[in-house]
């Protein structure tokens, strides 16, 4: 869904897989076992859609699963998928994972719907019957305190191997494609704490006076996401801002032109007025600094927010930023405005799933059409836009200093989910998930991006809700339904989610 190309190309996750069956089985019946890797192997060609995938291949012993377990670490893996081929004992598995502390899902996915009755035989009925074992794991785990998960459904080949008794082709099958839906999503929610470990956010001024719910302790957030905070200083962009050619001014322009429409006057509002080629050419001059800082000190992100003395040049400065950061959200790194760190994690993890992840918060509420508007004063996700965003001058930036240019922009029509990310009251973080609809229903003509949103129940309701969990007053915009997702993110860097 990239609508560039990434300043910083995402990391894959490395997912482990095994399959596990039982050593008496090979001799009693010949061509169990390799019938069993094939069908590993399959698991491991599909799932490299997504992930880099580390197969051990099969299982079959509590000495091998060691063994296994090593491998795995070996590998540094960020989550495993067993493979419930056949039956197991227990002990055959359970090494595996006392030795390899990555997350673990079991997959019990049964080649054919319906097996041949009339002519199955013991060794064929052993190829289907994953199922038999995953009650003993699960057992084993939960008194061994290991959490796990399992996915049921069909294996959801494409071809039936010559040795089956039986159709295999289930890959269309409903319940084929509700079991991969869900390992797609566990593949790459286990990218997150992958990239966040090896992510550097700057935090560029400060957070806006006031908003208490923003304020965060960068220790805190190190130590339960993984990613390391850049503290930055206006006066590093205006060192990088000096060293801006006017070459690099016109390739930002040329970009800015392909990207937005440049409005005129607004109909209704007297401070929102076209751009004049001054506030442009700043805009654009502001865009290429940005783009030097985030290089410059190696960003995944970017939280930002400066006041300014009254005509001094750092309000000047910060007065150019939105289009800039737009920019930079549209190529893999989210910057999020007024300081907010949270949400620029809430749009990283949005970002990093190819979903999206616009800055927003509540505008209004249109209780004729059931609709919450959600939006900002920027900067936008221009990478899921509906149409192309339109660039309004700006007379006044309201409840700040200073003016420039803003981005004024709907998210497509169609499913979306936000993504809020708090702070209890104990220090932890939250993920707050909502899936919804984004309609296309009227916006304002102001210069702030709005987005009108119908969420699954009445917006008092809905708000009623939401304002129980607590939650930061801005979130990440995604599309698509994305709650599986962002949930099963949440798990893997051990985050409570609520999804209402």
């Amino acid at each position: 869904m990239s609508f560039k190309q990434a300043i910083k190309p995402p990391r894959k996750a490395r997912i482990g897989l095994y399959s596990v069956g039982l050593r008496a089985y090979w001799e009693q019946f010949p061509g169990l076992r390799e019938r069993l890797v094939e069908y590993g192997k399959a698991i491991e060609e599909r799932m490299s859609q997504w992930g880099e995938i580390y197969n051990y291949g099969l299982v079959d012993t509590e000495y091998e699963g060691r063994k296994a377990g090593e491998w795995l670490n070996a590998n540094n893996v960020d989550l495993v998928f067993c493979h419930a081929a056949t039956y197991s004992t227990s002990s055959t598995v359970l090494p595996v994972h006392q030795i390899c502390g990555a997350p673990v899902v079991f997959l019990n996915l049964q080649p054919t719907d319906r097996i041949n009755y009339e002519q199955t035989t013991t060794g064929e009925w052993l190829a289907h019957c994953g199922a038999c074992p995953v009650p003993e794991f699960a057992n084993a785990f939960n008194r061994a305190g290991i959490p796990f998960r399992v996915v049921n459904g069909l294996l959801g080949l494409e071809k039936t191997p010559e040795i089956s008794l039986t159709n295999e082709n289930t890959r269309q099958m409903p319940e084929a494609m509700r079991a991969w839906r869900e390992i797609e999503e566990w593949v790459r929610a286990a990218s997150i704490p992958r990239n966040l470990k090896h992510s550097r956010f700057g935090f560029l001024g400060n957070t806006y006076s006031g908003m208490l719910d923003m304020y965060s302790d960068f220790t805190m957030v190190q130590a339960q996401t993984g990613l390391h905070v850049e503290v930055l200083e206006m006066c590093d962009l205006d060192r990088l801002l000096k060293e801006v050619t006017e070459r690099e001014v016109k390739e930002k322009l040329e970009e800015v032109r392909q990207m937005f429409r440049i409005s005129g006057d607004s109909p209704s509002d007297p401070i929102a007025r076209k751009p004049s080629d001054e506030q442009l050419d700043w805009s654009c001059r502001v865009a290429a600094a940005q783009e030097k800082l985030v290089r410059k000190f190696d960003l995944d992100a970017l939280c930002y927010y400066y006041h300014g003395a009254p005509g001094g040049d750092y309000e000047k400065l910060q007065g150019g930023f939105i289009v800039g950061h737009s920019l930079l959200t549209a190529r893999g790194i989210p910057c999020a405005g007024e300081g907010d760190l949270k949400t620029a994690l809430a749009m990283k993890i949005c970002d990093l799933l190819g979903t999206g992840g616009s800055f927003s918060e509540i505008v209004v509420v249109d209780y004729k059409d059931g609709t919450i508007l959600l939006g900002h004063d920027g900067p936008f996700h221009i990478a899921i836009s509906e149409g192309q965003p339109v660039l309004r001058g700006m007379g006044l930036y309201h409840g700040k200093q200073g003016t420039g240019v803003s981005v004024e922009a709907k998210v497509k029509t169609g499913p979306i989910t936000t993504l809020n990310v708090t702070q209890r009251g104990d220090g932890k973080l939250k993920l707050i998930v909502s899936e919804a609809e984004s309609t296309d229903g009227p916006i304002m003509r102001i210069g702030n991006t709005q987005t009108p949103v119908k969420f699954r129940m009445q917006p008092d309701d809905y708000l009623t809700r939401w304002f129980a969990e607590a939650p930061t007053h801005h979130c990440a915009m995604s599309i698509g339904h994305n709650a599986g997702l962002f949930s099963k993110a949440g798990e893997l860097m051990k985050l409570e989610q609520v999804t209402l």
